[in-house]
């Protein structure tokens, strides 16, 4: 794994600025990194590589999404009723 990636994720403070979502209300940002961390995941374990590097998307919206968010959102991802692709 790349040792740059890994220092990022030890000296985690906050979500950084992202390209992609420049307007201020950043609840695309939140669900797009909550599915790119459970997408990460899947992939990599499903090839047999450490899923550690998708650490980094979970910090991110872990520190973005309100708790009552991800809550909800885990509870339909194990009923298998979550809106998203993963």
């Amino acid at each position: 794994m790349d040792e740059d990636m890994k220092t990022k994720i030890k000296n985690y403070r906050t979500a950084p600025f992202d390209a992609r979502f420049p307007n201020q209300n950043q609840t695309r940002n939140c669900r797009q990194n909550y599915l790119d961390f459970y997408r990460c995941e899947k992939k990599l374990k499903s090839s047999g590589q450490d899923p550690y590097i998708c650490k980094w998307y979970k910090l991110v919206f872990t520190s973005m999404c309100p708790t009552e968010w991800v809550k909800r959102w885990d509870d339909q991802r194990e009923n298998g009723t979550f809106p998203g692709k993963i």
